[in-house]
């Protein structure tokens, strides 16, 4: 069967990906067969089952069914596998670099060392660069839903790998814990080198975006769907050309849109605004990059000018030397439209 048009051309485009937590691309398969390997139980009788149970109403659904999936991950071992078999699909999507998001404390809270998760997701990352040709970043998150001094324990825990980190991130539960709750830490990560940005505006009101560009200066904001709510908000993003990195397909399946043709993404393009599309947790969420594109573009009738687009916004608000962002931004001038 002859490749879809519209998906052969998005594959094709050069792109990066600035939000995808790899803990969310845990496949039912891979965590089968990790649970299989270290001799845990399954919760669920088959991959059927597990894939079954993904209908969530919200994103605390979401969550609770994450947690209790990334419970296979105990080895250096998973975790390199666990990021090879991510490199794998977005080199077929055609990805060249990605930007990703681990939770420490998800996995040091059951007895996981800091040394297990971070040495085995370099050792994947450098892997991809050699045999996919596909670079990458790491993105320490905190967890939103635990205590400041708890992030600041897992900063100091992660300082050994300080020059492998590009980065540190919030996410987890949004509504109820503000980004001004972990403003101190977030600070101090700044203060060591970090990029810092924060999840705001998927679930959580306008107040958290301001926070999060006011407050903690953020890089980079992560979702900022409902920055669109706040006109001044929406100028002063603009004006700073903040990159908002979008996850069209989880907005979906969590509810915070009911249809993707009535998806913001559009019209933050038309005004202006540095929008990214990402896949954030795609084993749960039923689409890597490629389908986030398609899909969107199918339901808000996106043109390959504005696809394009996207793909140029992925490399600017990435954290690639001014030297490499050229390169593929020059690359994304060469491709016809037609």
């Amino acid at each position: 069967m002859p490749l879809d048009p519209l998906e052969d051309f998005v594959r094709r485009l050069p792109k990066a990906e600035l939000h995808l937590h790899i803990e969310g691309t845990l496949e039912p398969e891979l965590m089968f067969a990790l649970a299989q390997r270290n001799g845990l139980p399954m919760a669920y009788p088959s991959v059927e089952a597990l894939r079954a149970a993904y209908d969530f109403s919200n994103l605390q659904d979401f969550l609770d069914i994450y947690y209790q999936g990334a419970a296979v991950l105990l080895t250096c071992e998973d975790f390199h596998d666990l990021g090879m078999a991510y490199f794998r699909r977005l080199a077929a999507d055609g990805g060249v670099h990605a930007e990703i998001f681990f939770d420490p404390q998800t996995h040091t809270h059951r007895g996981v060392g800091m040394d297990v998760v971070i040495e085995g997701l370099l050792s994947a990352m450098d892997a991809a660069e050699t045999s996919l040709g596909v670079t990458s970043r790491l993105i320490l998150c905190f967890l939103r839903h635990l205590d400041e001094a708890d992030a600041f324990a897992t900063l100091e825990a992660a300082k050994p790998w300080l020059s492998r980190l590009t980065g540190v991130g919030l996410d987890s539960s949004e509504l109820g814990h503000p980004p001004a709750k972990f403003a101190r830490v977030l600070a101090a990560a700044r203060d060591l080198g970090l990029k810092v940005m924060v999840h705001a505006g998927e679930e959580g009101p306008p107040d958290y975006v301001w926070e999060a560009v006011d407050l903690i200066k953020v890089d980079r904001i992560d979702h900022g769907n409902r920055a669109l709510e706040d006109d001044k908000l929406v100028r002063r993003l603009i004006t700073d050309q903040t990159t908002l990195t979008v996850c069209p397909l989880s907005n979906l399946k969590l509810c915070v849109v009911q249809d993707l043709r009535s998806h913001p993404l559009k019209k933050m393009l038309e005004l202006g605004l540095a929008a990214t599309v990402n896949s954030d947790d795609p084993a749960y969420f039923g689409g890597y990059i490629v389908d986030n594109y398609v899909e969107t573009a199918r339901a808000l009738s996106l043109s390959r000018s504005d696809l394009v687009q996207l793909a140029r916004n992925s490399f600017t608000g990435s954290f690639l030397p001014q030297a490499e962002k050229a390169a593929w931004l020059s690359k994304l001038d060469s491709i016809s439209l037609i």
